[in-house]
């Protein structure tokens, strides 16, 4: 592991310009690239750490967390459950066939104009879904964006709390992987101390990207990131 250091070091700056500047994709772009490197599971122990501060940090930067979790705790119950199932069933796999699929599609959903509408009367029992397909698709890949992302565009927040939703499910989506691979083993301390380095490039790619939000055009860099998610998908898929 310590012959990727620049690798995983350059992978987390990268991810972190494109979290300051969308607010997302930390997790995402980070797994993209390390997953043609390593499998995903050793992938997501390191994610570990770098995702769960960034993500407090989108989390608790505005008030209303409390109203916000109970609105969304079906669904987060629903992701730790869904951990559980698919660390059972799949922690030990290599998973970068998955990975790559789930890279395509969530990059076909942001190239696309589709949205998805949920009603107030929906949630009780589409959130608790939502959560446990999020939780199995997390544990096989280490990323936590389908179904949950697409879900909380559905439910019509205003943006600023779209953006604390996605960064309370992504810290809860975090600690429970966390607490998934700990139990089968797969955070090892090399990958544990790898996530703590990892933090620091993270946090200078958020700064950068903070800075160079006001510059660049946000739907013309989001087209961007989704067709790299693509093509990263597309390969990861084609030679799993």
């Amino acid at each position: 592991m310590e012959n990727n250091l620049i690798f995983i070091c350059a992978v987390f700056v990268l991810a972190g310009v494109v979290k300051g500047v969308t607010g997302m994709g930390l997790p995402t772009v980070a797994m993209a690239l390390l997953g043609l490197v390593m499998p995903p599971l050793q992938a997501a122990a390191i994610l570990i750490v770098p995702s769960l501060l960034t993500n407090m940090w989108q989390m608790l930067e505005r008030r209303g967390l409390h109203a916000l979790w109970l609105r969304l705790r079906p669904m987060l119950l629903g992701v730790c459950a869904g951990m559980l199932l698919g660390g059972a069933f799949f922690a030990k796999g290599d998973g970068r066939a998955v990975l790559g699929i789930a890279l395509v599609l969530y990059a076909l959903l942001g190239l696309t104009s589709w949205r998805w509408q949920v009603r107030a009367a929906q949630e009780p029992w589409l959130g608790p879904l939502v959560g446990v397909a999020t939780g199995v698709l997390t544990a096989v890949t280490g990323v936590f964006v389908l179904p949950a992302v697409p879900y909380l565009q559905a439910l019509g927040m205003e943006k600023e709390e779209l953006v604390q939703a996605m960064g309370l499910s992504f810290t809860v989506s975090t600690l429970a992987l966390a607490a998934m691979l700990a139990g089968h083993g797969a955070w090892e301390p090399a990958s544990a101390g790898m996530s703590f380095v990892a933090q620091l490039p993270a946090l200078a790619g958020l700064a950068l990207g903070s800075r160079l939000r006001a510059r660049l055009k946000p739907q013309v860099f989001r087209r961007c990131f989704f067709f790299t998610l693509l093509l990263l998908g597309g390969h990861l898929t084609i030679n799993a």
